[in-house]
């Protein structure tokens, strides 16, 4: 009897370093690939925001979509579903005598609860949900200490991997899939279908997001002549990966091994250390999450003291939501957000101060919008990163680094930015 085996992609749109996919070739006669879209992830969150805003949406659809036109280019398909994963893949499973069931784990609380219940689903039949750890630089069984040992400041963190950890080689694409025998494949959504309407290019916007893995190496390798050509000039360049890696488009190992090999290249070294520290940061809140669970979702988080809002909490929220605080320099990049789905780390760093100190708005409000809209948003470094600028994440110390009018002043040292981004 032939051996099925139904590859569950996720945040893993990627052939290229893809374990599951190579692993789940190789131990079958024919594979099943689908892609599940989850109206829960397009619906409203308790904050009033909306899960998944159409700008990081149709990334997210054209991101399916080239995994699809990949896998038709090696003889395969991609399963296009729309419901509930935990409903349509026991469905699957039976439909197509599926021997196993493979997926990346996820490491937030409502993308591993999806999980239990497919699990528990299969349970029934007797059939196996193998879980990969793909997401990250460091693979977790690499690290120098167990998940519970993670150490809690980033900076300690950083240190004992760099020196006591490995960072592996990259699976090679496969040339060649078999996949199951299927009269429908499914159709794409279209954003309407979700109650979106299309983005629309802003012309102040230098760069313009396109979803897939063909998209996110082309980017890489403009990066890495970017980087070649400006080695003769100091100064650091703004990757602007981070939307591919968080959908899988890109594996970071990719992105490591690759620009590692000019590494040697005259000045090139600082923008190879600054695109490490962003994996770095990457893999460090999403071990953080696997080691402390569902704490960053809680706006007391890791923190005891009760904290005091505005009484026209509501109020400043939405206005700065929409850019219109006043303090020029914020409502530019909220502006910016709105209109593109993306901000430097530098001016996501800024907006939330101001909305936590200033407006004194609370923080899972900020996190949750930028949930919304951000077009390169993952649970880890979204919700980690504004519970330390509240200061109640899992290393408290963070908050005195965070330095507001400073910022201001690095994002628009010249006034131009907050004229460019005037809503």
């Amino acid at each position: 009897m032939s051996k099925k085996i139904l590859v569950w992609f996720r945040n893993d749109l990627r052939l290229h370093d893809n374990e599951m996919l190579v692993e789940a070739i190789a131990k079958s006669d024919s594979i099943l690939p689908v892609y599940i879209f989850d109206d829960r992830l397009f619906g409203l969150t308790d904050y009033r925001t909306l899960k998944t805003g159409n700008i990081r949406a149709q990334f997210i659809l054209e991101s399916v979509v080239s995994l699809r036109n990949s896998l038709k280019l090696i003889g395969g398909n991609l399963l296009i579903a729309r419901g509930k994963p935990e409903d349509i893949i026991p469905q699957l499973v039976q439909e197509y005598d599926i021997n196993e069931v493979y997926h990346h784990r996820e490491v937030a609380e409502e993308e591993t609860k999806i999980s239990s219940l497919v699990e528990n689903g299969l349970w029934k039949f007797r059939i196996n949900l193998k879980h990969f750890i793909g997401h990250t630089l460091y693979n977790k069984e690499d690290l120098p200490f167990p998940i519970k040992d993670i150490p809690d400041v980033f900076n300690q963190f950083k240190k004992k991997v760099e020196r006591d950890a490995i960072i592996k080689p990259c699976f090679l694409a496969p040339d060649r899939v078999n996949v199951a025998e299927v009269i429908d494949w499914g159709n794409m959504p279209v954003l309407n279908d979700f109650e979106l309407i299309a983005p629309v290019q802003d012309a102040r916007s230098e760069f313009e997001f396109t979803g897939g893995e063909a998209a996110g190496l082309s980017h890489l390798q403009k990066t890495i002549v970017a980087i070649q050509q400006a080695s003769a000039k100091k100064y650091i360049l703004a990757s602007k990966l981070s939307a591919w890696l968080a959908m899988g488009c890109l594996s970071p190992r990719k992105v490591y091994w690759e620009i590692k090999k000019i590494e040697s290249i005259p000045n090139a070294k600082g923008t190879f250390s600054q695109i490490l520290l962003g994996l770095l940061w990457r893999d460090y809140f999403r071990f953080m999450f696997k080691k402390h669970g569902n704490v960053f979702f809680k706006a007391e988080g890791f923190s005891d003291q009760a904290v005091s809002f505005a009484e026209n909490h509501d109020l400043n929220f939405e206005n700065w939501k929409n850019g219109r605080t006043g303090e020029a320099v914020v409502d530019a990049v909220m502006t910016e957000l709105n209109q593109t789905g993306f901000i430097s780390n530098l001016a996501r760093q800024t907006v939330a101060l101001y909305l936590i100190n200033t407006l004194k708005v609370s923080w899972v409000l900020g996190a949750a919008y930028f949930e919304e809209k951000l077009i390169d948003y993952n649970p880890a470094s979204n919700w980690g990163n504004w519970a330390n600028i509240a200061g109640v994440g899992n290393d408290q110390k963070t908050k005195s680094v965070f330095d507001l009018d400073k910022n201001i002043k690095n994002i628009d040292p010249k006034g131009e930015y907050a004229l460019i981004w005037a809503s």
